[in-house]
Formats: C-alpha cells, sequence, structure tokens
C-alpha cells in the first residue's frame, strides 16, 4: 500500500471542508484546489480576475514551499473559471508564475466555484530526488 501525508501551511487558507490542502504520495504532491482566501484570515479576495489569480498563485506558492518545492516542479494544472472571458487576465498572471517550461494544464468554466470565487487552481508537483 502507498504511504500518503497530509502537505500544509500556515500561509495558506485552511481547508474549509473535510479534505486536506494536500496530500504527498507516490512521488508527487497533490494539492487542493485554491481559492483566493487569505492565508489563515480566511478572508475572500474581491475585485478583478488579475488579483484573484494572484492570491490564488500565492497560496500555490505557499504550500508547494512547506514541502520544499516551487513552481517550477508542477507538472500539471487544472485552472477552473467562472468565466471563460477572464482567461486572458487570469493567463496573463499564471504566465508570470510559470517562466520556465510550463506545467500541462487544463481551463475549463464551470458555474459557479466555492465562495463565488472568479478562479480556482488544482497543481500536482514532482517531488525532487
Amino acid at each position: 500500500m502507498s504511504e500518503k501525508s497530509v502537505v500544509s501551511s500556515p500561509d495558506a487558507p485552511p481547508a474549509i471542508g473535510p479534505y486536506s490542502q494536500g496530500i504527498k504520495a507516490g512521488g508527487f504532491v497533490f494539492l487542493s484546489g485554491q481559492i483566493p482566501l487569505v492565508g489563515d484570515t480566511n478572508r475572500m479576495v474581491f475585485g478583478m480576475i488579475k488579483e484573484q489569480t494572484e492570491q490564488v498563485l500565492t497560496n500555490v506558492t505557499a504550500l508547494l514551499a512547506a514541502e520544499g518545492l516551487d513552481m517550477n516542479d508542477v507538472v500539471k494544472a487544472t485552472v477552473f473559471l467562472a468565466s471563460m472571458t477572464e482567461f486572458s487576465a487570469m493567463n496573463e498572471v499564471y504566465a508570470r508564475h510559470f517562466p520556465g517550461v510550463p506545467p500541462a494544464r487544463s481551463t475549463i468554466e464551470v458555474a459557479r466555484l466555492p465562495r463565488d470565487a472568479r478562479v480556482e487552481i488544482e497543481v500536482i508537483a514532482k517531488l525532487r530526488d
């Protein structure tokens, strides 16, 4: 049986349901979808898609750092958008966070996100040898 352990960081918002911020298993880190909540305050960043995307990726960065990883270790990302009309603006911020070889990615328009967020991003990162 494969062992797994919880990934967590006080610099990212706590889970708002029965799930972990992330799980480390099988040589990978699987992060739960992050919405634009600020650290341990659990306060939502309202505003435009760029501000929300920035906060989401700040949360992702904090969780990766808890395992000694960074955005260069991300191999797959899934982006959920409330509206594809905001794709270009989200993508502009996203690109700044992945300056090297970007991970594989899917982007999906959804009817609604938790707390009426405009964006949610989940990632899978490879642990370093």
